[in-house]
Formats: structure tokens, C-alpha cells, sequence
């Protein structure tokens, strides 16, 4: 390990459904003023910048930031799926506990189109053959459907058959993230439901209804981290750190196992997270609120394993209990989740990233969980990357 990190700032605009969004390039400079406000520091104190997006053309970064200045500073842009934001992320922590910089700004944004996600590239080769090879040997695909949410169905009913998980302990996820948006004034979607509503909704694939698949939005978000030599210096007095994170792949031998809860990322949310345990010295036990990547009720139950927010098969005791909610042992998603607040790919991350950290500064109002010193962050992108961080209150 290098230096420690702080964060030093964080902010977003909320999010909305596509169609009522303003451009990646307005949306994006509205984060990035934000996340300036809240450290307190002028774009030209920035050293390095890294920008994640999945939909956009080349050097969308440098379009959204040259609006604050030409300052001749690196701008990369990260395109990792929905872990783009939080990659963006991993590589500025990189950068300046490495003491590459001493200050470095990571953003997320995207315009997204409206409908479920689709290949955009047709004339090449698709990066998921082989997950979807393995996928149509384990589930009858339908190919008249979108295929993310039947990767994600299909992980469903294999969790359903090891361990007899019920449909309607899926669908409570969705109440719970509509309960917590509530009071988050950054979601798109806020109106409570039912878990009969959801059940009701339209079927999409396995266990899923249309109610527990998250919603296209538009949006953005960003954080600052920075040393502590650098908080000294320029007068600044950041109240949250970043205590470890791991960023992962897949491993050897995922398409042998035949596994669709494999195929969307459990094995790499469980390597992530072990190693931010164990570089933390930290016990999932020991935290208290948790933003996870919830794009589909399956994958919220299947990250609670994953996190050891719970036993292996125990998510639907976890559940019923409420233990994944205020009251409970952990507090998961108080911002809504991405079932709730919307998921704008790029952007997704590094909301988390703000969530956690207005949680363990104390700023989060109605959705706050007292007592937070510690926060966990979870943020995954099929093909796989899977980002895991743990932030921790600065005392």
C-alpha cells in the first residue's frame, strides 16, 4: 500500500429518464461543478482526470471538461460496462496513492437511449460469445427477448433451485429500493410499490418482472481524492478515506462451470471483495450501509453472498428479517439502488461513491445510517469487471 487517500470532494445531478436529459456534456459539467464545490478546490488544482462511459464517442472526457479549462492535464476515458464509473475511480486512487499526482478527478456520466441495452457493434465480434454460448447451455434463451435481463433471469432460477429461494422474496428487494428512494432526491423513480405491483408486472426472464430490472436514466456523477499532504496544503479537511479496493475479472475455468451465476459476476464479487477484506483488515460484519449493484433484483441476492453480508444461501432470511435495511444489520442501497434511482452505466459508480460518502460525513438527511464509520461500494459491468471499495469515516 502507498499513501492514504482521501476523499476530498463528491457530486452528481440527478438522474432522469432518457428524453428528459440534457447532453453527456451538460450533465457531466454539472458533476463536475458540484464535486468541485464540495472540496473546495479550483479545476486548475485537478492533476489527473479519468472519465467513464460506455456510450459515446472517443474523448467525451476531455468534452466535458474543457468547459472549466484547458489546463494540458491527462484525461482517460474508461469504458469498462457498468463498472466504468467506479474503474474511473480505481484508476485515480491508483494515481495518487502510487504518488503519480496528488489530486486526481474521476467522472461518470451517460446519455443513455431509451429501452433495454443492445449491442451497439454489429460488424464485429460481440466481447460476451462466450458468456452467451455457456448461457444457452444452461437456459432456454429466447432470442426475441433482450439478453442482459435473461443472464440475470437464468442466475435466478439456478439460485431458486440451490437453495429454494421463492419469487416473492425477489420482489421485496424491489419494495425496499423504492422505500429508501423516498428520501433521495437524486432517483427517478421515488413512488412506493408494492410487492404485488411488482409481481404483477410484465415477466421478463426467470424470476424477474419488469418492476425488478432497473431503468435507463441519464446522468452523472464524480469524486475528487487527493493525499493528505495535498488536503494540508491547500487548507482542505476530507472526513472520508478510501480504506482498500480491488478491481477483478474472471478467473480460469468460468465458461468450464456452467454456472449463469458465475456469468454475471458472483466469483469476481467474491474475489473483489476478499481482497478488500483482507488488505482492510476489515469483517463484513463491521459495516454498516452498503451501495451495491442492484440492475436486477437476482443480482442484489446474489451480492449479499458475494459481499459476505450474509451466509452462503441465507439472502432469503437475510431478507425476510430485514437485516438488509434501516433496523437491520446493514442498510443496503439507502439511495435507492439502481432499481430506484436509475442507471446511467458510466455514472453508476461514482454515485455510490457520493452515497457512501455522505453517509459516513453525516450529509445524508432522511436516508442517513447512524452510527456508519465504514462504508462498502460495489459496482459491476458484465464481460466481467467488478470494482469493490471500502470507505472509511477519517476520525
Amino acid at each position: 500500500m502507498g499513501r492514504r487517500v482521501l476523499v476530498a470532494g463528491v457530486g452528481m445531478v440527478p438522474f432522469v429518464k432518457p428524453g428528459a436529459a440534457r447532453t453527456y456534456d451538460e450533465m457531466g459539467a454539472g458533476a463536475v461543478r458540484a464535486v468541485l464545490a464540495d472540496a473546495g478546490l479550483p479545476y486548475e488544482r485537478i492533476q489527473q482526470v479519468y472519465a467513464g462511459y460506455v456510450y459515446g464517442d472517443s474523448t467525451c472526457g476531455q468534452r466535458v471538461v474543457y468547459g472549466f479549462g484547458l489546463t494540458g492535464v491527462p484525461v482517460v476515458n474508461v469504458n469498462n460496462n457498468c463498472a466504468s464509473g467506479s474503474s474511473a475511480l480505481w484508476l485515480a486512487r491508483q494515481a495518487v496513492e502510487s504518488g503519480a499526482v496528488d489530486c486526481a478527478l474521476a467522472l461518470g456520466f451517460e446519455q443513455m437511449p431509451p429501452g433495454a441495452l443492445g449491442a451497439k457493434w454489429t460488424d464485429r465480434p460481440n466481447p460476451l460469445t462466450d458468456f452467451s454460448a455457456v448461457l444457452k447451455d444452461v437456459y432456454d434463451v429466447d432470442p426475441a427477448l433482450p439478453m442482459t435481463p435473461q443472464y440475470f433471469g437464468a442466475a435466478g432460477v439456478e439460485y431458486m433451485e440451490k437453495y429454494g429461494m421463492r419469487p416473492e422474496t425477489f420482489a421485496k428487494v424491489s419494495v425496499k429500493a423504492r422505500r429508501h428512494a423516498a428520501n433521495n432526491p437524486y432517483a427517478v423513480f421515488r413512488d412506493p410499490i408494492t410487492e404485488r405491483d411488482v409481481l404483477d408486472s410484465p415477466h421478463m426472464a426467470g424470476p424477474l418482472t419488469r418492476l425488478q430490472c432497473c431503468p435507463p436514466t441519464c446522468g452523472a456523477a464524480a469524486a475528487i481524492v487527493c493525499s493528505e499532504e495535498f488536503a494540508r496544503r491547500h487548507g482542505l479537511e476530507p472526513k472520508v478515506a478510501i480504506a482498500a479496493q480491488a478491481l477483478r475479472s474472471d478467473a480460469a475455468g468460468l465458461f468450464d462451470k456452467k454456472s449463469a451465476m458465475s456469468l454475471v459476476g458472483t466469483d469476481v464479487t467474491r474475489a473483489a471483495a476478499g481482497e478488500v477484506y483482507e488488505r482492510a483488515g476489515v469483517d463484513p460484519r463491521d459495516i454498516r450501509v452498503v451501495e451495491l449493484h442492484d440492475c436486477f433484483t437476482v443480482n442484489e441476492v446474489l451480492t449479499y453472498e458475494g459481499l459476505g453480508l450474509c451466509a452462503e444461501g441465507g439472502a432469503e432470511e437475510f431478507i425476510l428479517s430485514g437485516d438488509n435495511t434501516y433496523g437491520g444489520r446493514v442498510v443496503t442501497n439507502p439511495s435507492g439502488g439502481l432499481l430506484s434511482k436509475g442507471h446511467p452505466l458510466g455514472a453508476t459508480g461514482l454515485a455510490q461513491t457520493a452515497e457512501i460518502t455522505w453517509q459516513l460525513r453525516g450529509d445524508a438527511g432522511a436516508r442517513q445510517v447512524e452510527g456508519a464509520t465504514l462504508g462498502l461500494q460495489h459496482n459491476l459491468g458484465l464481460g466481467t469487471a467488478g470494482v469493490v471499495t471500502l470507505f472509511e469515516k477519517v476520525s
